[in-house]
C-alpha cells in the first residue's frame, strides 16, 4: 500500500462506524480515555463528538487540546488512531443556538431521526452539551486487509 492508500484505508475505518475511544491528557500528563460516539466528515477530516461541560475530557481539552481517537474493527485485527487538535463549540445555552443545531446534525449522523426534536433541544441545554471537533492531523494503525 502506498502512504495515501494506507491513510485512506485507516480513515475508512473511522468512517465505517460511530464508536471509539477519545484520549485526552490529564493534568499530570497521563491519558484519560472515554468511550464515545462520533461522526466523521471525510471532506473536512473532522471527528465530531457530543460531550457535557462538566466531564474530565472536556476540562482536559480546555487545558490541552491535543487528543487522539481510537477505533477498531469488529474482529479487532484492524485499528486506527487519529491524532489532532480539538476545538470546542460553545456550551448549548438556548434550544435554537448554533451549538444545538450542530448537536442535531451530529445526532442525525450517528442515530438518524429523534422522536422529539423539541425535547432533544431542551435536553442539550439542560445537560450543558457541546461539540468536540477533532481535526485529524495524523493517522496510524493497521488497516483492513
Amino acid at each position: 500500500m502506498t502512504h495515501d492508500t494506507t491513510q485512506d484505508a485507516l480513515l475508512a475505518l473511522v468512517s465505517a462506524g460511530h464508536g471509539g475511544v477519545l484520549v485526552t491528557l490529564k493534568q499530570d500528563g497521563r491519558p484519560q480515555l472515554s468511550n464515545v460516539s462520533h461522526a466523521y466528515d471525510p471532506d473536512e477530516r473532522i471527528i465530531r463528538i457530543s460531550v457535557t461541560d462538566d466531564r474530565a475530557k472536556t476540562r482536559n481539552l480546555r487545558r490541552d487540546p491535543r487528543a487522539s481517537y481510537h477505533v477498531t474493527s469488529a474482529d479487532r485485527w484492524a485499528y486506527t488512531v487519529a491524532e489532532g487538535t480539538a476545538e470546542l463549540s460553545p456550551v448549548a445555552a438556548d434550544p435554537q443556538d448554533d451549538t444545538v443545531e450542530e448537536l442535531i446534525r451530529l445526532y442525525r449522523d450517528v442515530l438518524g431521526e429523534h422522536p422529539d426534536w423539541d425535547e432533544y433541544r431542551a435536553a442539550m441545554v439542560r445537560d450543558r452539551r457541546l461539540v468536540v471537533r477533532l481535526r485529524v492531523d495524523r493517522v496510524y494503525g493497521v488497516p483492513r486487509r
